[in-house]
């Protein structure tokens, strides 16, 4: 039995200042003054205590890459950010295409004894964009959604046919949507810091195009879709105008797009070097937008580890991606609370509330009955990113050297405090 006390309980509803008495791993009682000798006492005096939050995409790497990451360091990473549960995508080697590599990573996840672990399914076998993969046996093994992330479903009609199948077993299907032959070899967004940088680029139709065919077809099919990694402001336009008239779509972007700007690419840092590029400002204002007004329903991290030696090479050649679970929280924080673009509610709304209802998790709430998985964050923590210290086992973090406010110190997973 565990009792906070002095905490200021955020939902996406509201916030509370309460104790909150944890007991066999659930919220028993939200109340002042609770009085319960037998529990350990955890003073929460000016922190926050957040629902834990879900990330709705990130590689751990396993299987086949463990140089990079792997389930039991992601999972510890996941904590120091204050994740309690994490979802994997399946672009690892072998692909995650089939319930035996679904049912490895749930072992390992439950082995790891760190944030929960939650395995994405891919769309098609060997993420080859042709036979679809069996996602009812795949979802019964564990897999709480399917996709091809890393590569898009190029043809439209096999998308068409995994939407209508995800729909029948009741899976969420999340689309990385990319226009491959608009993309091709491009490394940074088109525009002006590509041309001064001399670098190749990537437009942003890329993105805003697929993300309406996929939007069209989601219509099609009457079946959810939910776009990964949005990041221009045609792709937010696109899909506020499709909530609108009723499409069934949700979409997460990235803190690298809210955030930051290409910019970044101008000293050739390789770990700016994500995809989809990241964006000029009116890109970064038109997220922001979209954050503030519902249209982007999650903050994911889209973390992406690359060991030192891969990333320490020319821009050309180095691999896509930035790590992001340690940090997600603190720049969320800093740049969309402390500028006053969204309020704390929103933030949990954001990284835990809708995560756990789009992927039909227990979580997302704290309330008397609901599962104790929590966040303690200290709001007045201010530090710089320190890549070198993450629990992470890649350091390849575009955030490296920022200063940030918001520290993760205490998270509970099941009512049980995990350390970090």
């Amino acid at each position: 039995m565990i009792l906070l006390k002095n905490a200021t309980a955020v939902n996406a509803d509201g916030m509370t200042e309460t104790d909150i008495l944890v007991n066999n791993g659930v919220i028993e009682r939200l109340e002042k003054n609770i009085d319960a000798p037998e529990a350990e006492v955890v003073d929460c005096e000016g922190k926050l205590v957040f629902p834990g939050f879900i990330d709705m995409h990130c590689h751990l790497r396993d299987p086949g890459q463990t140089h990079k990451e792997d389930i039991a360091t992601g999972a510890r990473a996941a904590l120091r950010g204050g994740y309690t549960a994490v979802c994997c995508m399946p672009n690892t080697v072998p692909p995650v295409d089939n319930p035996a590599i679904v049912t490895y990573i749930c072992d390992k996840a439950r082995a790891a004894d760190a944030a929960a672990v939650y395995p994405i399914g891919a769309i098609t076998r060997g993420q080859a964009g042709k036979e679809l993969c069996e996602f009812g046996k795949m979802k019964a093994a564990g897999a709480i959604a399917v996709s091809d992330d890393g590569k898009p479903v190029e043809k439209g009609a096999v998308m068409l046919n995994a939407l209508k199948y995800a729909k029948t077993f009741g899976i969420p299907l999340i689309s990385h949507s990319e226009d491959k032959t608009i993309s091709a070899d491009g490394v940074v967004n088109e525009g002006e810091n590509a041309t001064v940088a001399g670098l190749k680029a990537i437009p942003k139709a890329a993105e805003s195009a697929a993300v309406a065919r996929d939007v069209l077809l989601a219509e099609e099919a009457d079946a959810r879709i939910h776009i990964a990694h949005v990041s221009t402001a045609r792709s937010v336009e696109i899909i506020r105008g499709a909530k609108a008239i009723g499409v069934k779509v949700t979409c997460e972007t990235c803190p690298h797009y809210f955030a930051a700007t290409d910019d970044e690419i101008l000293s050739y840092n390789t770990n700016a070097k994500i995809n989809p590029p990241l964006r000029d400002e009116s890109d970064v204002a038109a997220v922001i937008a979209g954050i503030a007004d519902g249209t982007i329903d999650v903050i994911a991290t889209d973390h992406a580890p690359h060991a030192r030696d891969e990333k320490n090479v020319e821009f050309d050649y180095a691999p896509f991606g930035s790590v992001g679970l340690e940090t997600a929280f603190a720049v969320a924080y800093t740049h969309l609370v402390l500028t006053d673009t969204i309020k704390l509610t929103d933030l949990c709304r954001l990284m835990s509330t809708r995560p756990a209802e789009i992927l039909g998790l227990d979580g997302g709430i704290i309330a008397v009955g609901a599962r104790a998985d929590l966040a303690v964050i200290d709001p007045d923590d201010e530090y710089t990113v320190d890549a070198n210290s993450f629990a992470s086992k890649s350091k390849n973090c575009v955030f490296d050297g920022w200063r940030l406010k918001g520290r993760v110190v205490r998270v509970f997973v099941g009512g049980e405090e995990k350390s970090f």
